[in-house]
């Protein structure tokens, strides 16, 4: 089979989208198992959030995106991170797990080395990473599909941007801006990867003013080659 087929490719693409998403669907089930336990049990696991700068708080950096206060809080995050991971994997299939796991352990590193001292569970640091990632990444590439996406981002999560203030003493406002840096820092990190920078037909045009060939214009073009292949 020839692999540069564009069937071929097509098909290795979309079998890397549904295994992406269902990653994300499992994150999604694995918090309401979690919530599930803890309500059947009648055990608080509020003591496997992050508590800074302490022992006790470090296994919070991999445990605590999984524990919610209540369902009300459970669901927010739960349905953000459906949305969310179904973009992630229809856009950046070969980066989805990447971003998730990274944004992640930085997000709660950051928090537990930079925040107030208490203990803060939840997936909202983690929703705001991929949020952030999206909105940013679709700025940096100019790529007209990212940037309608961006645009959806902005209206279903352009909200988020008051969480990272200390607005409410109760919420982990600092889990909410670690993870708005990390998905920025990760969108930056990542700008060479996933669906190429939009190239417009004008671009190729040579400036009259420019003696040089029109080939050694824009010669900068992304790395796609972590997209549209299997």
């Amino acid at each position: 089979m020839n692999q540069s087929d564009p069937l071929v490719q097509g098909a290795g693409r979309e079998m890397r989208m549904a295994r992406q998403y269902g990653l994300a669907f499992t994150l999604f089930v694995l918090l309401w198992v979690v919530k599930g336990a803890e309500q059947f049990i009648d055990f608080d696991f509020t003591h496997l959030g992050i508590f800074p700068l302490a022992a006790k708080g470090l296994i919070g950096i991999f445990t605590a995106p999984l524990v919610h206060a209540d369902i009300g809080h459970l669901a927010n995050n739960a349905f953000s991170l459906l949305v969310l991971g179904g973009l992630m994997s229809y856009f950046y299939p070969t980066l989805f797990f990447k971003v998730l796991v990274l944004g992640w352990l930085i997000t709660g590193s950051w928090v537990w080395v930079f925040a107030r001292e208490a203990w803060h569970i939840g997936a909202s640091g983690l929703v705001y990473s991929l949020a952030s990632f999206l909105l940013v990444s679709g700025l940096i590439r100019r790529n007209p599909n990212l940037l309608a996406i961006t645009l959806l981002v902005v209206f279903l999560y352009g909200g988020l941007t008051w969480g990272v203030f200390p607005v409410q003493q109760h919420i982990s406002w600092e889990s909410h801006l670690m993870g708005m840096l990390s998905g920025i820092l990760l969108a930056v990190f990542f700008r060479k990867h996933g669906p190429p920078q939009k190239k417009y037909s004008w671009d190729d045009e040579p400036d009259d003013s420019d003696s040089g060939p029109p080939e050694a214009l824009f010669l900068e073009e992304e790395d796609d080659d972590e997209y549209g292949k299997p």
